[in-house]
């Protein structure tokens, strides 16, 4: 399948949007391993912004930065939300509710704790009615993710907007699923080959596959990916950034997804 890449953008340790991701991933700047807030999510109301948790507005701040590079309008757009944790923070605190006396849970809470809840409020904030597809694939969530979002934009000839995310997990689920850092990353994908783009990728699915995924060369950046599903994007991702040719093997399960990457 081929695609363009009409928008990019990552927020995750020391990678707060893309520009700034860009440099680090091209060598220009020095990467830091800092935390970074997500700014607030501008596209919900006061109302929904105030029950929207941090995994929301993580998902929805690259997702924002994506679109806006892409120089599209998001409420056209088809979605595609990946992650491998979904919620953590929220169902760490339904599990202290529910060993309470009483068991009480927060209504808000509730509605927060489905792993469908960042595209909800996505399509809420732009009032969109395309469709909208939440995926949780463990460790695969990246590749298998990507690999959804772009063949539904090949197969219905439409693009997609495909975001990946993940945070740690507090609590005792925390410490048998560790996730190290918060990472997110977005791409707008568009089937139409003709329109000004960053890059164009050309993928396969090799389900026999048994070859090592691909990961940064960089110290830092590659525990980075090690410690958080979706950062297993940052191969493509330092790709993109560097305006290079390449491949880069995406692991699935089963098997894997293969990239050529060509800069436009």
């Amino acid at each position: 399948m081929k695609i363009s890449v009409r928008g990019v953008s990552v927020w995750g340790p020391g990678l707060a949007g893309w520009a700034q991701a860009q440099a680090c991933l091209q060598g220009r700047a020095e990467w830091v391993d800092q935390a970074q807030i997500p700014p607030p999510a501008a596209a919900l109301a006061p109302n929904e912004r105030r029950r929207s948790g941090p995994v929301t507005r993580l998902a929805m701040a690259v997702a924002e930065e994506a679109c806006a590079l892409a120089g599209v309008k998001p409420s056209g757009l088809s979605v595609v939300f990946a992650s491998a944790n979904g919620d953590g923070g929220v169902i760490d605190g339904i599990l202290k509710a529910l060993s309470e006396p009483g068991g009480e849970v927060s209504p808000t809470q509730f509605h927060n704790s489905v792993h469908n809840a960042p595209a909800g409020y996505w399509t809420i904030g732009h009032g969109s009615i395309a469709s909208a597809t939440a995926l949780g694939c463990y460790d695969w969530s990246f590749g298998l993710g990507l690999l959804k979002a772009v063949s539904e934009a090949v197969v219905e000839q439409h693009p997609v907007l495909f975001v990946a995310y993940d945070q740690p997990i507090p609590g005792p689920v925390g410490t048998v699923r560790v996730t190290k850092a918060s990472f997110a990353c977005a791409l707008v994908l568009d089937p139409d080959l003709s329109q000004q783009a960053m890059a164009q990728l050309t993928l396969r699915y090799d389900s026999q596959s048994t070859e090592r995924a691909d990961m940064p060369a960089h110290d830092g950046l590659r525990a980075l990916a090690m410690g958080n599903p979706a950062a297993r994007s940052l191969s493509l991702l330092t790709c993109l950034a560097q305006s290079r040719a390449g491949s880069v093997k995406v692991a699935c399960q089963p098997g894997q997804l293969k990239i050529e990457v060509s800069p436009c």
